[in-house]
C-alpha cells in the first residue's frame, strides 16, 4: 500500500515538472513578445491635442496649452509620403469633400466680378443759394426726392437789402431821363440778385416794393438734401438746396488691390441690379481712381448709365463684369476661391495625388491677380492636378490631427511641447 502511494506521489511530480518545462518557456517567451511590442509602440506613437494639433509630444500626458488629455496621432498609413494622409469613403461622403482637376483659363471667358451701388452723378448735380441775405419765410419744397423743374419756387425770402434795392429803383426810374447811367446802374444791381427784367420792371411801373421775394430753381432735378429750415437767416451764398439729376446715374464698384492691374479706363463692363437680375446694362469704365482707400484696401472704379426711365435709384446695389479676355494668357492656370486657404504670407491648397485612392497632400501655390471667383496661379500646380474645391477646411483639420503638414503647421513630424512661443502669448 505504501508502495502503491510512492509511486503515485513520483507521478505527481513529474507531472508538475513536465509542464513547468512546458509552458513555463512559453509564457515567457509570450510576455517578452508583449513587452517588446508596448516598447515598440511607446517608440514610435506620438501624442496630439484634439484642440491644439500643433502640440506633438511622444508621451500620454496633459496639454501644456489648454490642460486637456493628449491623444494618440493614428498610425497606419503605411506607403504614404511624409505629408501625405488617408481619409477613409465615408468621411469624404459625410464631410462632402469635393475635388476638380485643374485646368487652363479661357481668354473669353474670365471675366471679373464687381459688386458696387448707384450713385448720384455729381458731374450733374447742382446746389440752390440764396442771391441776396433775408430770412427765409416759407420753404415750398419740404421733404427730399421731391421732383423740381427748372423756374418752379422753391423758397420766398425776406431780405431788408432787397427792400431798400427796390426804393433806389423806383426813385431812380424818375430819374433816368436826366440820370441814366444812375437809373442803369441800380438795374444791374437787382440783376446781380438774380431778379429777372420781367420782376424789375414790374416793381418800377407799380411803384411799389415787394417785402418778400421768391427763390426759383436753376435747373430740372430731384431735391437729395434741404439745408434750411423756415426762419433761418441766410447771407448771400448761402446753399439752401442740393438738387441731383438723375438722368444719368454712376455705378460706382470697389475693386481690391490685387485685380488693379486688370482694370483700366474704357473697358467694357456688363451691369445688372439686384432688382432686376435678368436686365443686363452695358457701360465703359470711366473711371478708375488713383488713390486707394487706405483703410478697405480698395479703389474705386466707375461708369455712366442712362437713367432716362428713372429705375436706377441711388443706394441700389449691383454687380459689375468686366471682360478680361485681352488680360489673361491661354496657359494661365485658373482655380476656384472655395479652394484656396489663406495663413497670411502663404496661399495653400490641397490635392490628391492618386486620384484612384483617398489620399490627400497640402501644396503651397503663389497666386496671382483675382478672376471671377478665382485666382490665377502663377506657381505650385500644374495642369492634371486634382484639388480640393469643397470641404477644404474640413480636410485641413484631418491633416493637423494626423501631425502632417497643413495651414497651421508648415513643418510635419516636429514634436512640440507647448512651450516654444507661448511666452509672448
Amino acid at each position: 500500500m505504501k508502495k502503491n502511494n510512492l509511486y503515485i506521489v513520483i507521478a505527481v511530480l513529474v507531472g508538475f515538472l513536465g509542464g513547468f518545462l512546458i509552458f513555463g518557456n512559453n509564457a515567457k517567451d509570450g510576455a517578452n513578445a508583449a513587452h517588446d511590442h508596448v516598447d515598440t509602440l511607446g517608440q514610435h506613437q506620438i501624442w496630439t491635442c484634439s484642440m491644439h494639433p500643433q502640440i506633438r509630444q511622444p508621451e500620454a500626458g496633459t496639454c501644456p496649452i489648454c490642460g486637456m488629455d493628449l491623444i494618440p496621432v493614428e498610425v497606419g498609413d503605411d506607403g504614404l509620403a511624409s505629408d501625405q494622409f488617408r481619409l477613409t469613403e465615408n468621411a469624404v461622403a459625410l464631410a462632402n469633400i469635393r475635388t476638380t482637376v485643374v485646368g487652363t483659363g479661357k481668354a473669353d471667358g474670365t471675366p471679373l466680378k464687381l459688386s458696387g451701388k448707384i450713385q448720384e452723378n455729381v458731374e450733374s448735380n447742382a446746389v440752390q443759394a440764396s442771391y441776396f441775405e433775408g430770412r427765409i419765410e416759407k420753404l415750398n419744397v419740404t421733404y427730399e426726392g421731391q421732383e423740381v423743374r427748372k423756374g418752379q419756387q422753391l423758397a420766398t425770402i425776406y431780405s431788408p437789402e432787397l427792400v431798400s434795392a427796390q426804393q433806389e429803383l423806383i426813385t431812380a426810374a424818375g430819374l433816368k431821363a436826366t440820370q441814366p447811367a444812375l437809373y442803369n446802374a441800380v438795374r444791374n444791381k437787382l440783376k446781380l440778385w438774380k431778379l429777372s427784367d420781367k420782376q424789375i420792371s414790374e416793381i418800377e411801373n407799380s411803384g411799389k416794393v415787394r417785402e418778400n421775394f421768391p427763390v426759383y430753381a436753376n435747373v430740372s432735378g430731384t431735391i437729395s438734401m434741404i439745408m434750411v429750415a423756415a426762419g433761418d437767416y441766410v447771407k448771400q451764398g448761402t446753399a439752401l438746396f442740393k438738387i441731383a439729376d438723375l438722368s444719368a446715374v454712376w455705378a460706382v464698384f470697389d475693386a481690391y488691390e490685387n485685380q488693379v492691374s486688370l482694370l483700366r479706363e474704357g473697358q467694357h463692363i456688363s451691369i445688372v441690379t439686384n432688382v432686376d437680375p435678368n436686365h443686363k446694362m452695358d457701360a465703359i469704365i470711366s473711371f478708375v481712381d488713383p488713390i486707394m482707400n487706405m483703410a478697405t484696401r480698395t479703389i474705386e472704379i466707375r461708369a455712366v448709365l442712362n437713367n432716362t426711365k428713372d429705375a436706377l435709384k441711388p443706394g441700389m446695389f449691383i454687380s459689375g463684369w468686366v471682360d478680361l479676355g485681352v488680360n489673361i494668357k491661354d496657359n494661365d492656370i485658373i482655380i476656384p476661391e472655395s479652394a484656396v486657404l489663406w495663413t497670411g504670407e502663404r496661399s495653400v491648397v490641397y490635392i490628391r495625388p492618386n486620384p484612384d485612392a483617398v489620399v490627400f497632400e497640402m501644396r503651397e501655390v503663389t497666386l496671382g491677380n483675382a478672376v471671377e471667383d478665382g485666382y490665377i496661379v502663377l506657381d505650385g500646380l500644374q495642369n492634371g492636378d486634382v484639388i480640393v474645391t469643397n470641404g477644404t477646411f474640413t480636410v485641413d483639420a484631418a491633416a493637423q490631427l494626423k501631425g502632417k503638414r497643413s495651414m497651421m503647421n508648415e513643418e510635419a513630424g516636429n514634436t512640440t511641447t507647448g512651450h516654444e512661443n507661448h511666452s509672448g502669448m
